[in-house]
Order: C-alpha cells, then sequence, then structure tokens
C-alpha cells in the first residue's frame, strides 16, 4: 500500500460520514499525478493548438475558411474574425470522442483499477464505507471532467489569442456582443460541456464495479462510446435517439444564439442527471455487493 493509500485509511479512520474531504484530496492528488492522466490532458490541450494552427495556415493566403451551418464545427468559420471562436471549435472538435474517452479511461479505472492494483481492500480496511469511497470516486472522475474541458477552453484561448484578433464577436443569431460577454459565455460553454459528460462519468463508473481489470473496464467504456456515437447516426433509430447520453451533446453551441436557446440544453442536462442516478444507483448497487478479494 503506498504513502498516499495509506494516508487515505488513516483518515478514514473518523465517524462514517458520506464525505470526507481528506479522502478526496487524496484520490484528487492520486489521479491528477499519474502519467496516463497527465498525458490525457495533453492530447486534449493539443488539439486546439493543432486546429488553430491549421486555419492559420488554410487562410494565410488570404482566403477564409468556409463552413456551412450555425453550430459546432461550423464556428470554424469565425476563428479568423476572432479568436475567441477557437475555443467553441476545440469544444466542439473535442466533445464528440477525445473529451469522454479521457472520461471513460478515468472512470473506468475508478474502482477495476484499483482492484487490479490490490488496492481496494486497503482503502476498505478503514470503516470509511464503500458507499463513501464510491462517491469520492465519482466526485473525482467529476473533477476531472472539469479540469478537462477547462484545459481544452484555456489552451484555445490562448492559441487564439497569440494567432488571430480578439474583439467584439457576433452570435449565430447575427447579433454583436462585446469581447467580455463573449468570454463569459465561452466559460459558461466550458461549463456546460463539462456537465454533459456527468452521464457518461456515471456508466464508466458503475462499468468499473463489474470487473477487477481496469484495462477491461476502461476498454468497455470507450466501446460503449462509440457504439452508442455510432446509433446516434443511424437515421431509423430516430425515436430512441433523444435517450442517448450523447445526443444533445452539442446543444452548448445555442449558447451563442441571441436570445439563447435553452430547450435543448435543458434537456441535454436532464438527461445527464437521469444517466447519473440510473448508473450511479447501479454501480452502488454493484459495488455494495461485490466481494472485495484485491
Amino acid at each position: 500500500m503506498s504513502r498516499a493509500e495509506a494516508g487515505s485509511v488513516a483518515e478514514a479512520r473518523t465517524p462514517n460520514p458520506l464525505w470526507s474531504l481528506g479522502l478526496f484530496r487524496s484520490e484528487l492528488r492520486t489521479t491528477f499525478r499519474r502519467w496516463r492522466t497527465l498525458a490525457l490532458l495533453g492530447v486534449l490541450a493539443a488539439v486546439p493548438v493543432l486546429v488553430g494552427i491549421a486555419v492559420k495556415i488554410e487562410t494565410s493566403d488570404g482566403s477564409s475558411v468556409e463552413r456551412g451551418g450555425g453550430e459546432g464545427p461550423a464556428f470554424i468559420s469565425q476563428i479568423t474574425n476572432n479568436g475567441l471562436f477557437l475555443v467553441f471549435t476545440a469544444l466542439a472538435a473535442t466533445l464528440p470522442f477525445f473529451l469522454p474517452m479521457a472520461i471513460g479511461v478515468v472512470a473506468g479505472d475508478a474502482i477495476a483499477g484499483e482492484a487490479n492494483a490490490g488496492t481496494l481492500r486497503y482503502l476498505l480496511v478503514a470503516p470509511a464505507g464503500r458507499t463513501r469511497l464510491l462517491l469520492t470516486k465519482y466526485a473525482t472522475v467529476l473533477s476531472f471532467c472539469l479540469v478537462a474541458t477547462l484545459v481544452v477552453a484555456v489552451s484555445a484561448l490562448t492559441v487564439g489569442a497569440l494567432l488571430f484578433p480578439l474583439g467584439d464577436l457576433t452570435t449565430i443569431s447575427g447579433t454583436r456582443i462585446g469581447f467580455a460577454e463573449g468570454l463569459g459565455r465561452a466559460l459558461l460553454i466550458a461549463l456546460v460541456v463539462a456537465a454533459s459528460l456527468v452521464g457518461m462519468a456515471a456508466l464508466g463508473l458503475f462499468v468499473s464495479t463489474l470487473t477487477n481489470s481496469g484495462i477491461a473496464a476502461m476498454a468497455t467504456t470507450v466501446g460503449l462510446l462509440i457504439t452508442i456515437q455510432i446509433l446516434d447516426q443511424i437515421p431509423q433509430l430516430h425515436a430512441v435517439q433523444p435517450y442517448f447520453f450523447s445526443h444533445y451533446w452539442l446543444s452548448f453551441a445555442d449558447l451563442m444564439r441571441d436570445p439563447v436557446y435553452w430547450d435543448d440544453l435543458v434537456r441535454n442536462l436532464g438527461l445527464q442527471a437521469l444517466y447519473a442516478a440510473v448508473f450511479g444507483s447501479a454501480a452502488w448497487a454493484r459495488f455494495t455487493a461485490k466481494d472485495v478479494m484485491a
């Protein structure tokens, strides 16, 4: 058992509330010190850099990037006019796969990784309780959701400021808003994107309770992500597609309308809450009944 894990056990030797700040801090340190986690954040930070450089090269001869529509990746057509649009473009580019894949890796490894390493039973030696440990693991995954999203947003804002002009921007509706308001909307969009991954995090945590192999849990979670993304593109399944956790992910583009369209945003957040409740409960039921041998 490592020093950090021993500290977690020591901090847990207290009355058994459902939350322990010391245990949460220990989990955060353990998660964000892993090379795998740092590598995932590095890849996410690199995406806006690559997009920004590609747009800069494409438009260096005075031409413009033409994209149709007004949602998601179509923000790319506005980057040359205002670098703040790189934030929206980078989030739209990473949300369908890169961001949820990173969440799937961290969530899938949350319980199964401990079991595979032989440290799970040590975390449960003290009267910390399985419920508290599971809640702490989920809170850690949610923290990673927020950090990963902000890494993409901050990287995109930095690259956008370096390569393109900043200033007032035009919304999808055609109205002009100030740079400060645009920056506020960018932050709100980042928070909505992070919240859009709550359901994915709960699904990954549930899968993590089903096996003692971290690799198997991560692969299964990412596999489910890919499967859902494919099914969400099949027209014949339109009746059930609104219930897929990824269906409303790009609804964050509605925050760039004036006035804001809230319908799909509310549906997205409600769907994420539903997935979190269902798969969070399933993870609790499985984990509290699991025979921990490792």
